[in-house]
């Protein structure tokens, strides 16, 4: 195990992580005693405008994976139309190996909170709706425990600090599926719908939740908003790239010493933060891994010092999406794993579009030939014209996140995919999986 370098420690920018490991950090006391919603009585003293020029200037992107600029998303909110407005924090975080959000809102729900309120005001909402996954029990408990306690203290409900705003909040469980990650989904789910993609224009900023305005942020932007209205736009921008401002958490897993959450500023690389986490397991030498989960191109052990933002990784051929770095030895398969990726995403289909539906039914059969023995090098030409008549032609970016994994692996890893059509590799699969693969 390596033990990081005082340089590389000083890479580690604590902001949205800084409270984590207070005794009872989830509770208002402890958050209130460290600086917790002094950021709302600054916000609620300031015009709305104001509030969606200080996002601006801050340079604040998404934090869900589009890296879309958050003021820039608040300001196409329509004023005057007369018309509800809604702030939905999407807090659905359901991807392999994504798990920054969940941390967050069970160590800190004042946070996510306190960001909500402000940025409902901002956007002049008198109702926000926390959308969480079914499964996070744990989660969901302490940010309904939060909430109750910011009713109890007079942060939410009418006449909010006696400043004239009110703000209803509610926690809202999903059903747990992966589809309802996409703002428009998550929408219909929220309105009782079944969870499906919504066709795109009209936008939520204008037909949103109940075909009223509405502003679809993540857990981890809403959260960044307190830090930025407290500390200012210029100090936030000292941390990260000038296009890519300010911190950003890291969730590192894998054959990796100390996997966990490493909230360091924009641009730190994956050598910087392999050393934070201790290095690689004794035995195991890096040799793939994803910059943002498994929707996003793998990158390789050349792509080390690569920075570890939005522009940074999209130049490298790949995006930053969720910050989940997903850390793979050479004594991983990047087949199996891109196999067991591609199940999933078949499996979470919502099934609204032919070609996430079938093309990601019929690509899973084919790895389930080549990793029994059975492939041929026809496979492979047969997974890259898959992939092109899924990428830019589903109803959604899930079937565009579904071929990430092949294509990369197939232009990094070609290879390994050789190597079990061809016999040197020893099968992985049975034949029985393949009952109804060919």
């Amino acid at each position: 195990m390596t033990t990081p370098r005082p340089e590389t420690l000083a890479k580690l920018t604590p902001v949205l992580t800084k409270r984590w490991l207070s005794p009872d950090a989830w509770r208002i006391g402890t958050y209130e005693q460290l600086d917790g919603y002094a950021a709302l009585r600054k916000a609620l003293k300031a015009h709305p405008d104001d509030l969606i020029q200080l996002i601006k200037d801050s340079g604040l992107r998404g934090r869900g994976g589009a890296g879309f600029p958050t003021g820039l998303k608040w300001g196409f909110i329509p004023q005057g139309d007369g018309k509800p407005h809604y702030l939905v924090v999407n807090a659905d975080e359901g991807e392999p190996g994504t798990c920054k959000d969940l941390p967050l809102m069970t160590h800190d729900p004042h946070a996510l909170v306190e960001g909500v309120i402000i940025a409902s005001y901002a956007i002049r909402a008198a109702r926000a709706y926390i959308y969480i996954r079914g499964e996070a029990v744990h989660a969901a408990r302490r940010l309904r425990n939060a909430v109750q306690e910011a009713y109890d203290k007079g942060y939410l409900g009418r006449n909010i600090l006696r400043s004239g705003y009110d703000l209803e909040l509610v926690v809202h469980s999903g059903a747990g599926a992966y589809i309802c990650g996409e703002e428009t989904a998550l929408l219909d789910s929220l309105e009782g719908f079944r969870g499906q993609p919504r066709l795109r224009p009209p936008f939520p900023a204008t037909h949103g939740l109940y075909a009223s305005p509405t502003v679809v942020n993540n857990v981890g932007t809403i959260a960044s908003v307190p830090p930025i209205v407290l500390g200012g736009a210029d100090w936030w921008k000292t941390m990260g790239t000038e296009k890519s401002s300010g911190p950003m958490i890291y969730s590192l897993s894998g054959r990796i010493n100390n996997p966990g959450q490493y909230e360091c500023s924009m641009g730190v690389t994956l050598r910087d933060l392999l050393e934070l986490a201790g290095g690689m397991q004794p035995g195991h030498n890096l040799k793939f891994w994803t910059p943002g989960g498994s929707s996003t191109p793998l990158l390789a052990a050349e792509h080390l010092d690569v920075p570890l933002d939005f522009e940074g990784v999209a130049g490298a051929g790949s995006i930053l999406g969720t910050t989940a770095t997903q850390i793979f030895s050479d004594q991983d398969c990047p087949v199996y794993a891109t196999y067991r990726w591609l199940e999933f995403y078949h499996h979470e289909s919502c099934g609204k579009c032919t070609p996430c539906r079938e093309g990601n039914y019929w690509m899973v059969r084919v790895y389930r030939r080549i990793l029994a023995g059975q492939g041929t090098h026809e496979d492979l030409d047969t997974l890259l014209d898959t992939c092109d008549n899924i990428l830019g032609r589903s109803f959604c970016g899930l079937g565009d996140g579904a071929t990430s994994s092949v294509t990369s692996s197939l232009k990094y890893f070609k290879q390994d995919y050789l190597d079990y059509i061809e016999g040197r590799t020893a099968p992985k699969l049975s034949e029985k999986t393949l009952v109804g693969a060919h």
